[in-house]
C-alpha cells in the first residue's frame, strides 16, 4: 500500500515537472544581448493569497549614504498563440540617486541597486513558469508576498 502511494506521488510530481517543461516551449530563447530568467514556483494551497515581486537591478559600488535607483521598467507582454505573460526589461535605464554630501575619503560599498518604482507584483501561479527577459548583466531576484488569513473591517464615517 505504501509503495503504491509513493509511486503515485512520484508520478504526480513528474507530470507537474513535465508540464512546466512543455509550457517553457512557449517562451522563445533570449535574443542577442538579452538573458532569459525562468522561475518555477512551488505549489501552494491557496495561491490566490500570494503574489510574486520581481526585483531587477545590478550590484554596483556606490557611497553608503545616498539612495540610488535605476529608471527602467518591467513590461508585461502576452506570448502570441499561448496567452501566457512574459516580462521584459529592455534597459535598466540611467542610474540616479539622491545628492547628499558624503564625507571625503568615505569608502565605496557594493550594493544591489534596483528599479526605482513601486514593487512589481504579479499573480502567484505554480502551474506556469515566470519568464523574464533582461539585458545581459542584469540581476533578477524575487520575493513572495502573502495575505493575512483574516480580514479587518473598515469603520464607516458618519
Amino acid at each position: 500500500m505504501f509503495r503504491l502511494f509513493l509511486l503515485f506521488l512520484i508520478s504526480v510530481f513528474s507530470l507537474q515537472a513535465a508540464s512546466a517543461q512543455n509550457y517553457l516551449k512557449a517562451f522563445p530563447p533570449a535574443k542577442k544581448g538579452m538573458e532569459r530568467f525562468v522561475l518555477q514556483l512551488p505549489a501552494k494551497e491557496n495561491e490566490a493569497d500570494y503574489r510574486v515581486e520581481l526585483i531587477a537591478g545590478k550590484t554596483v559600488k556606490t557611497d553608503p549614504i545616498n539612495r540610488y535607483f535605476y529608471s527602467g521598467v518591467i513590461r508585461p507582454e502576452t506570448v502570441k498563440g499561448w496567452g501566457f505573460t512574459r516580462y521584459v526589461i529592455n534597459d535598466l535605464g540611467a542610474l540616479a540617486g539622491t545628492m547628499m554630501a558624503v564625507r571625503p575619503g568615505t569608502p565605496k560599498v557594493e550594493r544591489f541597486i534596483t528599479l526605482g518604482k513601486r514593487p512589481y507584483l504579479i499573480r502567484y501561479n505554480s502551474k506556469i513558469p515566470v519568464v523574464v527577459y533582461a539585458p545581459e548583466g542584469v540581476e533578477l531576484r524575487y520575493r513572495i508576498w502573502s495575505a493575512q488569513k483574516e480580514s479587518h473591517p473598515i469603520p464607516r464615517l458618519p
